[in-house]
């Protein structure tokens, strides 16, 4: 079924065309000094648990405090005068606005008679979201986020129709943050309604009647808004046409003010599902009778497994769940007759990981991870006639679904070296045709994209892919790239991205391992890189660098590690493990204080996947792993560019604030540690191709500066 609360849908990947460098910039770059801003320190001390912990820049944790402004402010003259001054940044950010000037589509979805899908005409902002009559109906613009900003920091969402299609809920997001106004819009007029819903948070719109259920937060305290402690997250149902104040409370757990709680309307209708999450890791399963406004009951009650309705049958819900099943298996559950031995399995466990199950045109069409990598087969509801859905190679895949009367879907597949292409699946025929390819000059063939085994530290055989340009010499001194996450079951399969193809045209080498934590490979790969465990996920990424070098891709002067958020963590705790084995690093957005994470925002929401510092099991193992507290004195770490924005309120920028500020005073020898804050962004999502571009010329002419690696400049 096409989820009625469903999310956005995800951009795609940006696709570039390439041609041949012109002209070669010498490498052996000169050592610039940088003279770092002053940064006061305060007496402050924390005791956990006996043991007495210093804090000297708890100060910067204050994100509206003047002080912290003028910090942020210094520091970033600091970092962008060392940018500017890099003789090739300025072809590079030219380079890169070449390679994303083109248009770029999503995979459209039905909604009654229209087709939806967002479009990127190339420099846009944001992405514009249009509809059409019918799939040979004049695409028109529905909303266009670029107008309701002059900066293109605004991103609006689509989040579910009403159920006979009239109305439709959308999102808007201002300067990155997590918070979202919900208004409301008539789908034939282009009628925006007066409805305005204020401090939603991780929420869908479940249509149902003359209006909708959605989850928010109370309103945070003035001045607390991007650092404060959400709590209480609750359900709410707002009907049309009436004020915010008049939403009647579904659903709110005083007992346990931290947990998350969001839901969507079953498709006939007549359920609305809920889930009730204390964090990022397990979670219960409610539903509530629609048609009998009936309470809340727990179809599977307790935090310690994940249990999705994919669709239901009347009383019978198809159940995507990793109970006895740590890759997962579809299950039938009657909600009449719920006990686990009354049970119909539908899909069984296998060997690969059952990642997801949609539905769309009365099938199902079951997603699965082999080695990291996507496969489709479409089943019948009860699981039979499993027909391989042939993809164009080895890749990732999305976006197959829809509700029971399409007769035709979308799915979208790529790789590091295929650009994003959209198909049309016919559900009769159950073939699939090109829908939209990007008129690139772009050639696969010039690329190498392949996937390596190799041991990490205690034996255990990681996977990775590598990517490069055909022909390449391994002669250990390539420029080369290495990103991880690990973390939050978070599955990293191939992509394609127009930015990279900087790093793959200047003869650098991509590498991105499956490491432990991720969900690439299960429920047991997830847990063994969570809690006690999260150390293997640091040696798993150690033992990537080391495999690169060992077999003649680049050196430790030529390697930088990267990654985002959770994956910010993974760079900090490596460049503090090992400093001596990379050249650069970008930790970016990262959660950087493990033992004050969870004091802001949705942080305790990590509690699952980290352990609390509160908790005297998890103090010392957090502590012996926190980017933040393991800086040393007088140690020379890599070149450093810590990234974080004036907006996120998902990681706090005061955990990159703090460690840039501790990495300043420790830091030994002449590689550059600077921070580059970012103004009215967020942590990642809805930023402005703008923004984007700039984030990323900064990027790799910091990575090819501090790597002595030519850049080859391209004219044209």
């Amino acid at each position: 079924m096409l989820i009625r609360t469903f999310c956005c849908l995800a951009l795609l990947s940006l696709l570039a065309c390439t041609s041949e460098p012109e002209a070669t910039e010498s490498s052996n770059y000169a050592k610039m000094p940088v003279n770092y801003p002053e940064t006061a320190t305060v007496e402050h001390e924390d005791d956990y648990h006996g043991t007495i912990i210093a804090d000297p820049f708890r100060w910067l944790e204050v994100d509206t405090a003047q002080d912290v402004e003028a910090w942020v402010k210094s520091q970033n003259e600091v970092t962008f005068g060392y940018l500017e001054a890099i003789p090739f940044r300025e072809k590079i950010e030219e380079r890169l606005t070449e390679l994303l000037n083109y248009p770029r589509l999503s995979s459209p979805f039905r909604a009654g008679d229209y087709y939806f899908f967002y479009k990127n005409d190339g420099l846009q902002n944001q992405a514009v979201i249009y509809f059409q009559q019918g799939l040979d109906g004049e695409p028109e613009v529905f909303i266009d986020p670029n107008t309701w900003s002059e900066e293109g920091t605004t991103a609006i969402s689509l989040l579910g129709f009403s159920q006979d299609d009239r109305y439709v809920a959308f999102s808007v997001a201002e300067a990155g943050s997590d918070w979202r106004q919900i208004r409301v819009m008539e789908v034939a007029t282009k009628k925006e309604m007066d409805d305005k819903l204020e401090w939603v948070k991780f929420s869908g719109a479940g249509w149902s009647g003359n209006g909708f259920f959605y989850s928010r937060y109370p309103a945070p305290a003035e001045g607390q808004e991007l650092s404060g402690n959400n709590q209480y997250h609750s359900v709410y149902y707002h009907e049309l046409g009436t004020p915010q104040s008049e939403d009647k409370l579904i659903f709110r757990d005083d007992e346990n003010p931290g947990n998350y709680h969001y839901g969507y309307v079953t498709e006939d209708g007549n359920y609305y599902i809920m889930f009730d999450a204390p964090g990022t890791d397990g979670f219960a399963t409610y539903y509530k009778d629609l048609k009998n406004d009936g309470d809340f009951v727990a179809l599977f009650p307790g935090y310690d497994s994940k249990n999705s309705v994919v669709h239901n049958i009347g009383t019978k819900m198809l159940v995507l769940t990793d109970i006895d099943a740590p890759k997962y298996r579809l299950v039938e559950v009657d909600i009449e007759n719920p006990a686990k031995e009354n049970w119909k399995e539908i899909i069984p466990e296998s060997e690969d990981l059952l990642q997801n199950v949609s539905s769309g045109g009365g099938y199902l069409y079951a997603n699965y991870l082999e080695k990291a990598t996507d496969r489709y087969y479409r089943h019948n509801y009860d699981g039979s006639d499993r027909q391989e859905i042939a993809l164009p190679g080895t890749g990732s895949a999305g976006g197959l679904g829809g509700e029971e009367d399409d007769e035709v879907l979308f799915y979208t597949f790529t790789s590091f070296i295929y650009p994003p292409t959209i198909f049309k699946y016919d559900v009769k025929s159950g073939e699939s045709t090109p829908f939209y390819e990007a008129e690139l000059q772009f050639s696969p063939d010039d690329y190498v994209e392949k996937q390596v085994f190799y041991p990490s530290k205690d034996g255990t055989e990681v996977s990775m892919f590598i990517v490069h340009k055909k022909g390449l010499d391994m002669n250990s001194n390539n420029p080369t790239y290495l990103y991880g996450y690990g973390g939050f079951n978070v599955s990293l399969s191939p992509s394609f991205s127009a930015s990279r193809l900087v790093l793959l045209e200047n003869g650098g080498v991509f590498a991105m391992p499956n490491l432990r934590g991720g969900g690439e490979y299960g429920e047991e790969w997830h847990k063994a890189g969570m809690l006690h465990n999260k150390q293997n996920v640091f040696d798993d990424f150690i033992a990537a660098g080391e495999y690169l070098i060992a077999e003649g891709y680049t050196s430790k002067d030529k390697l930088a590690i990267a990654g985002g958020s959770n994956g910010g963590l993974l760079v900090g705790a490596c460049m503090t493990q090992r400093p001596d084995l990379f050249a650069v690093a970008f930790p970016a957005v990262g959660v950087m204080d493990m033992l004050r994470y969870h004091k802001f925002t949705v942080g305790k929401g990590w509690i699952p996947e980290y352990g609390s510092s509160d908790d005297p099991e998890h103090f010392n193992n957090l502590l012996s792993y926190s980017p933040l507290h393991n800086l040393k004195e007088g140690v020379e770490y890599p070149a450093t560019m810590v990234t974080t924005a004036d907006h996120d309120d998902r990681v706090v920028p005061a955990h990159s604030f703090k460690f840039a500020a501790q990495l300043q005073k420790s830091h030994s020898g002449e590689n550059p540690v600077l921070i580059r804050v970012a103004t009215d962004a967020g942590h990642g999502a809805g930023k402005p191709i703008g923004k984007i571009i700039e984030e990323q010329a900064d990027l790799w002419s910091f990575f090819f500066y501090n790597t002595d690696a030519p850049v080859k400049y391209i004219e044209g």
